[in-house]
C-alpha cells in the first residue's frame, strides 16, 4: 500500500512538472506534405514520436523472431540435448560406482558427444569396458577421450597405465609411466603407479631411486619404505654378486645404501659373502667386526669364525667379545675354529668343549672328533663322531625307516 501511494505521488509530481514545462515552452509541430498540413503542440508531438519509436522497436524484434525460427529451434534443441546428456552422464557414473559396468558404459558412451565434459564420459566408459574384459573397446574409448578434449594427454595416460597394470601388461605400463614422469615431474599418482610397475617387473634399481621421491611427498609409510628398500638392496646385491669380478658394483651399492639399512643383519651377511666371493676378505672381516659391535648376531659370529684373514688377530678380537658373552655357544665355536687356524690346539679343544657344554651340537661334536683324530686320540674321536651322528639324527625330519620286520 505504501508503495502504491508513493508511485501515485511520483506520478503526480511528474505530471505537474510536465504541465509547467508545457506552459513555459508552448511550441508546436507543423508537418506539410503538398497541400496537406498537420499541426500539433510540441509536447504532444514529442509524446507521439516517443510512442512511435517504442512501437517500431518492438515490431522489429517481433519480426526478427519470425524471420529466424529455425535458429531458435536449433538453440532450444541443443539445450535439450545437453540437459539429457547431463542426466545420462550422472546415471552412468552412478552405475559405474555401483559396479554395473554394462549399463555404465552404455549411458556414458551415448551421452559423450552432447556432454559438456566428454573427457570424463569416455574415460569412465573405458573403465567400465575394461572391467567387463572388453579391452579393445576400452582402448578405443581411450582414443576417443584423447581426441575429445585438448590437453588431455596426462589424464588419458594415467588411466591407460592403470588399465595396463590391471591387465598384467607391466612393461607397457612402465613405458607409459616413464613418459608421463618426464612430462609431469613430481606427479603423486604417477609416482604411486611407478612403484607398482617397478615391483611388477622386479626393477629394483628403479624402485630404490624412487623411494626418496615417494617419501618426500608422504606417499609411502616409513614401514613400507624400509621394507621395499631392504628388498631392493638384497636383490641388487645378489644380482651383482653373481659376477665376482664386478665387486665394485657391490661396493657402490653398499655406499649408496641408507644408513639405517647398514645395520640390517641380512644385508650385512649378504654383503660380506659378496666381498669374500670377490676376493675382498679383509673388507669382509672389518665389516663383520664393526657390525658385531653395533648388532650382535649368531650368523655374523659364525661367519667371522670361518674367515681366514689374520687368525691370531681375529682370535684376540673374539676373545674380547667373550668377556661380555662368556656363555655364547656360537662365539665359543668360532673361537675354537680361530684357535685351530692359529695352531692353538689346546685352546681350540677348550673352546669347543665349552660350546658343547652350553648347547650340545652335532657340528661342535664333529669339530672335536676331527681334532682328537688328528691329535691321535682315536677313542675320544670315535665317541664324538657317534655323538655327532646322534645329534644330527635328532634334527632330521621324522620319516619311515626300514626295520627287520619290513626289510
Amino acid at each position: 500500500m505504501r508503495v502504491l501511494i508513493l508511485l501515485i505521488i511520483i506520478g503526480l509530481a511528474i505530471g505537474a512538472l510536465f504541465g509547467q514545462l508545457m506552459q513555459a515552452f508552448p511550441g508546436y509541430w507543423l508537418i506539410r506534405v503538398g497541400d496537406t498540413s498537420v499541426q500539433t503542440s510540441f509536447w504532444f508531438g514529442l509524446i507521439l514520436l516517443f510512442a512511435g519509436f517504442v512501437v517500431l522497436h518492438f515490431g522489429l524484434r517481433l519480426l526478427s523472431r519470425f524471420a529466424h525460427p529455425f535458429s531458435r529451434l536449433k538453440v532450444w534443441n541443443s539445450r535439450t540435448r545437453h540437459r539429457n546428456a547431463t542426466r545420462k552422464t550422472v546415471r552412468g557414473l552412478v552405475a559405474l560406482a555401483e559396479g554395473r559396468w554394462k549399463r555404465a558404459e552404455k549411458s556414458l558412451t551415448h551421452s559423450a558427444e552432447d556432454s559438456s565434459t566428454p573427457l570424463v564420459n569416455y574415460l569412465s566408459a573405458a573403465l567400465a569396458a575394461h572391467y567387463q574384459g572388453r579391452f579393445e573397446q576400452a582402448d578405443t574409448l581411450l582414443k576417443r577421450a584423447h581426441e575429445s578434449t585438448q590437453g588431455s594427454e596426462s589424464a588419458v595416460g594415467l588411466v591407460q597405465a592403470q588399465l595396463m597394470l590391471d591387465r598384467q601388461q607391466h612393461e607397457q605400463a612402465l613405458a607409459t609411466l616413464t613418459r608421463l614422469d618426464k612430462q609431469l615431474g613430481e606427479h603423486p599418482q604417477v609416482l604411486k603407479l611407478l612403484k607398482q610397475a617397478y615391483l611388477a617387473v622386479n626393477d629394483w634399481d628403479g624402485l630404490r631411486r624412487l623411494m626418496p621421491r615417494l617419501d618426500k611427498q608422504d606417499l609411502i609409510s616409513p614401514e613400507e619404505k624400509k621394507e621395499l628398500e631392504q628388498r631392493a638392496y638384497v636383490a641388487l646385491i645378489q644380482q651383482a654378486a653373481r659376477n665376482p669380478e664386478d665387486i665394485e658394483r657391490v661396493r657402490n651399492l653398499w655406499a649408496d645404501m641408507p644408513d639405517h639399512l647398514r645395520t640390517d643383519v641380512n644385508l650385512v651377511a649378504l654383503y660380506a659373502e659378496a666381498l669374500i666371493a670377490g676376493g675382498q676378505e679383509g673388507l669382509a672381516e672389518r665389516l663383520l667386526r664393526h657390525s658385531l659391535k653395533e648388532c650382535w648376531d649368531s650368523r655374523l659370529v659364525l661367519r667371522y669364525g670361518l674367515l681366514d684373514v689374520d687368525a691370531p688377530r681375529q682370535l684376540v678380537y673374539a676373545e674380547k667379545w667373550l668377556q661380555e658373552r662368556p656363555n655364547d655357544p656360537d662365539l665359543l665355536l668360532s673361537l675354537g675354529r680361530l684357535a685351530l687356524r692359529s695352531a692353538s690346539w689346546g685352546k681350540a679343544q677348550e673352546y669347543f668343549e665349552a660350546s658343547q657344554r652350553q648347547r650340545p651340537s652335532g657340528t661342535v661334536c664333529a669339530e672335536l672328533a676331527r681334532l682328537f683324530a688328528n691329535l691321535g686320540e682315536h677313542n675320544k674321536s670315535q665317541l664324538y663322531y657317534r655323538q655327532s651322528v646322534e645329534l644330527l639324527d635328532r634334527s632330521l625330519p621324522a620319516l619311515p625307516q626300514p626295520s627287520k620286520d619290513n626289510a
